[in-house]
């Protein structure tokens, strides 16, 4: 495979030329599952799992390979299997908040080094405005560009209506209609694939994500399911994240269908996608305005006198509040995660202390 079609790029080169001497290859992660991965390189696919001592000073799931990173790889070549024994810089990354049980959180960082992102929402009964707003705000935050699809315009009424709703959320985002059970507006997403550049498809089961890619691969490659007629609901009949290469250039991933996302670090996001509220914001009476009760507040003006829709008014405080409450989380995991990793090297200095005293009891 040609390293540049994958999408390496002079920042990766350079990121990698530490590891050039130690007999490693540069390698991008294809699909992930349960610790064990497939990698993309110049000599094919290959099996990797990861090395003991990168999964040794691993303190989070972030730590971990994730589908898009680019790898420093031991290679066996005849067996087509591989060691990954680092992660090179992300240039973006998607994450959210993953939950490990009980009241311990995580980043899980569900695809790396991307450039766009295809939101992909049902223009049926599972259509939802704060759900794209939602997305829309964790998109702006990876680093990665939005584009809006609004699939199954066969099975709406009112398609001007939900675009208008959309293009007021989305401001500045390219929003396409399309059916993509019959290729209609198929052009305009690949107008946004290119040679070497990498696309996410992201939204809700049953949305059309596996259809679209399968149109732009021209067959039935990847498997798709039905959609529950009581509810629009779909099956999630993509387990994985998977990276796929499209014929004539272009990186795409697929995703399994999310129906709640809980953002991990978000506050540029939101800015960008409540844009016309932090605008109002800024006319508050008082700085730390928290637009709620305070006197003077532009924001609960703006929405008394409707000229902010009351539904986005509590998804912007919704999403408010989830930043503030995971901010606080985050600086007890660094905490904890800090204390973790000077255990581990205190562990580490003692065996080496202990292997000293021994050889030098040999002589």
């Amino acid at each position: 495979m040609d390293l540049t079609s994958l999408g390496w790029n002079g920042d990766f080169e350079n990121n990698f030329e530490s590891y050039k001497n130690s007999g490693l290859i540069p390698a991008r992660v294809a699909l992930e599952q349960k610790e064990r991965y497939v990698l993309f390189s110049e000599f094919g696919e290959l099996a990797a799992q990861i090395s003991g001592r990168m999964r040794h000073v691993a303190v989070s799931r972030a730590d971990f390979p994730a589908v898009g990173d680019w790898v420093a790889a031991d290679v066996r070549i005849k067996e087509k299997t591989a060691t990954i024994h680092a992660i090179l810089t992300r240039r973006s990354s998607f994450s959210r908040t993953a939950v490990l049980g009980g009241a311990k959180t995580d980043e899980q960082v569900m695809a790396a080094n991307i450039d766009t992102v295809f939101l992909v929402a049902g223009l049926d009964s599972d259509f939802n405005i704060r759900r794209i707003e939602r997305y829309l705000s964790i998109i702006w935050n990876s680093g990665a560009s939005p584009v809006v699809i609004l699939n199954k315009a066969d099975l709406c009424e009112d398609v001007e209506v939900r675009l208008e709703q959309v293009g007021n959320s989305a401001s500045g985002v390219p929003i396409y209609v399309m059916t993509a059970l019959e290729k209609e507006g198929l052009d305009c997403v690949k107008d946004h694939i290119k040679n070497g550049r990498t696309a996410v498809f992201l939204g809700s089961s049953g949305v059309g994500k596996s259809t679209i890619i399968n149109g732009l691969f021209g067959d039935d490659r990847l498997k798709t399911g039905a959609v529950r007629e009581y509810d629009g609901k779909g099956r999630h009949t993509t387990t994985s994240r998977e990276m796929h290469l499209i014929p004539n250039g272009g990186i795409v991933i697929d995703t399994p269908g999310l129906r709640e996302i809980q953002a991990w670090d978000d506050e540029e996001g939101i800015e960008r996608t409540f844009a016309d509220i932090e605008q109002l914001a800024s006319q508050c009476r008082f700085t730390d305005c928290a637009h709620q009760n305070e006197p003077g507040c532009a924001v609960l003006e703006a929405v008394k006198n409707g000229d902010l829709d009351q539904g986005r008014y509590r998804s912007y405080m919704k999403l408010q509040k989830e930043i503030k409450y995971m901010s606080i989380r985050k600086d007890q995991r660094a905490r904890i995660e800090e204390n973790k990793k000077w255990k581990k090297l205190s562990i580490i200095q003692k065996q080496w202390a202990k292997m000293d005293r021994k050889r030098k009891g040999r002589y």
